[in-house]
Parts: structure tokens; C-alpha cells; sequence
């Protein structure tokens, strides 16, 4: 007696997968910034050692290294983050040289493991892990910063994955990754410049963050084409199996990679600083309460 043929999946199987979890993994995002402080930290790290697991199993590389990389970067960005920000006065001080600590830590990765390709993989994830950890909390309105840096990206996968699925059209790089089209990438650049307007009005986030959208989002797609040439030369189809319809975390986070670097960058070139705090003035508010009745 032979098995009946396996029965495919229903087309749409894969978007309600890849729909609930995305709400699921904005959920947890979000409640995390919201809080900030050492949850956010926290993840951030996690999700950082998630990452150099899976890059170093797309490179062949031991998983012990893989693991190495894990604790440097968890001690970049659980203490020397705090050792260069300490809190919310520092937000003047962004400099080049915070990133020291990482390209040193990327170098011995390497040297000690002999891959090149574990080495650049530590710069790569936690460079853009650091910076987003630093902008969680050097300003007043950082919970709005990171909020922007989270939207700006979300929109422009959201955005780019329907215009890509409803338009179709030609190929925006057939050879990297087939799936990609010209109206993704116009409707990712739409959607990131709409929300990225929106997120900056509510947050109160002054120029550039209401104009420069657009090529966030462009900049994040760039961000998901390199991820996917490094996928095609290992020749895999996803970074990992973590994250049901959408694959590793890498495959998630590979967008946000490139976008909190390129908003780290606009602040330490002074393209725009945070407001400076109210100040309060130094005076007794004196409350007067009408006369009591005569007894």
C-alpha cells in the first residue's frame, strides 16, 4: 500500500505564519523600547549573539567562535556602551572612537578563529547593535529615536513585501535575490518616507528625521540585498529557522543592521542634536485656600 501524495500547503498559509509572527515580534519590540534601560540592553545583546550563531553556521565556522563572539558582544554592549554613556548628558559626546572597542574585539575574533569571515561578521552585527544601544538612551527623546529607527524599518519591509506581491514587475537584482522588484523597493522608499514623517512629528524629532525616510528605507533594502549576496555565496536559502516565515533573525534584523548604523552616523556628524531639557524656574508656588467658616 504506497502513502498518499503530501498535500502542499495553502498559498497563504506562509503570509498568516509570516503576518502573526512579525505582529508578535513588533509587540515585543516595542514593549521593550518603551521600557528601555537594561530589557532593552538586554535583548539587543541576545539578539546579537542570535545573529553570530547563524552567521557563523552560514560561514562554516566553528560554533565555539560563534559563541566567543557572543560574549564580546554582550561585554561591548552591556559595558562599554555604559562605560562611553553612561546616562542622557552624554548626548553631546558620539564620537568615532566608541566603535573602538567593537572593530578591536572584531579583529581578535578573527585572528583567533583564522576567519576573516567570523571577524567581519562580528563587526558587521554588533557595529549597528552598538549604535542602536547607544541611541536608546544618550537623549532626552531617545525612546522616540530608537522608535523612529524600529518604524522606519518596519515600514519598509511591510511596504516593499505588498508593492513587490500586488505590482510584481521586473527584477531589482534577479541574481541576489529573485523575489526583490523595482515596485518593492519604490513602495519600501514610500512607506518608510510616510511613517518616518509621521514617527518623527509625533516624537517630536526635528530635522532631518521627518525628510530623510525615504532613504532609510533605502538604505535598509541595501541592507536586506547584502545580507542575501553573503546567503547566496553560502548557499543557504535563510540564515537560520528561528523565526517561523521569516527565517533566522538575521534575515529579520538585516534591514534595521543597516539603518540604525546610518542614523548613528547622521548624529555623530551633527546633521541634528536633541533638544536641550526646560528649564524649570526656581520659584515657591504658593497655593491659597479660601478662610475657613466662622464657627
Amino acid at each position: 500500500m504506497t502513502g498518499s501524495p503530501q498535500t502542499p500547503p495553502a498559498p497563504g498559509s506562509d503570509v498568516t505564519t509570516r503576518f502573526a509572527m512579525g505582529v508578535a515580534m513588533i509587540a515585543v519590540a516595542s514593549l521593550v523600547t518603551w521600557f528601555g534601560g537594561w530589557p532593552f540592553r538586554a535583548l539587543t545583546a541576545i539578539a546579537a549573539a542570535i545573529m553570530l550563531v547563524e552567521w557563523a553556521d552560514m560561514h562554516k565556522v566553528p560554533r565555539l567562535w560563534a559563541w566567543v563572539g557572543g560574549l564580546l558582544a554582550a561585554a561591548i554592549l552591556l559595558g562599554a556602551a555604559e562605560y562611553y554613556y553612561p546616562n542622557a548628558a552624554d548626548e553631546g559626546d558620539l564620537t568615532w572612537m566608541s566603535f573602538a572597542p567593537a572593530l578591536g574585539a572584531a579583529l581578535l575574533l578573527g585572528l583567533a578563529s583564522r576567519s576573516l569571515a567570523m571577524g567581519w561578521g562580528f563587526a558587521y552585527v554588533v557595529i549597528p547593535s552598538f549604535a542602536l544601544v547607544v541611541m536608546s538612551w544618550v537623549s532626552e527623546v531617545a525612546v522616540g529615536l530608537v522608535f523612529w529607527v524600529l518604524i522606519v524599518t518596519w515600514a519598509t519591509d511591510i511596504f516593499a513585501y505588498f508593492a513587490g506581491r500586488a505590482i510584481g514587475g521586473p527584477k531589482l537584482a534577479p541574481r541576489i535575490s529573485p523575489n526583490k522588484t523595482w515596485a518593492g523597493l519604490i513602495g519600501g522608499m514610500a512607506g518608510a518616507a510616510l511613517f518616518g514623517w509621521l514617527t518623527a512629528r509625533f516624537f517630536h524629532l526635528d530635522t532631518p528625521f521627518p525628510w530623510v525616510g525615504a532613504a532609510m528605507g533605502l538604505i535598509a533594502q541595501l541592507g536586506d540585498l547584502y545580507e542575501s549576496w553573503e546567503k547566496r555565496r553560502a548557499g543557504v536559502k535563510d540564515s537560520g529557522a528561528l523565526l517561523p516565515g521569516h527565517g533566522g533573525v538575521l534575515d529579520r534584523l538585516d534591514g534595521l543592521l543597516a539603518v540604525s548604523l546610518a542614523t548613528m552616523m547622521l548624529l555623530m556628524a551633527e546633521y541634528w542634536s536633541p533638544p536641550e531639557p526646560v528649564e524649570v524656574p526656581d520659584t515657591v508656588m504658593v497655593m491659597h485656600l479660601p478662610a475657613g467658616r466662622a464657627g
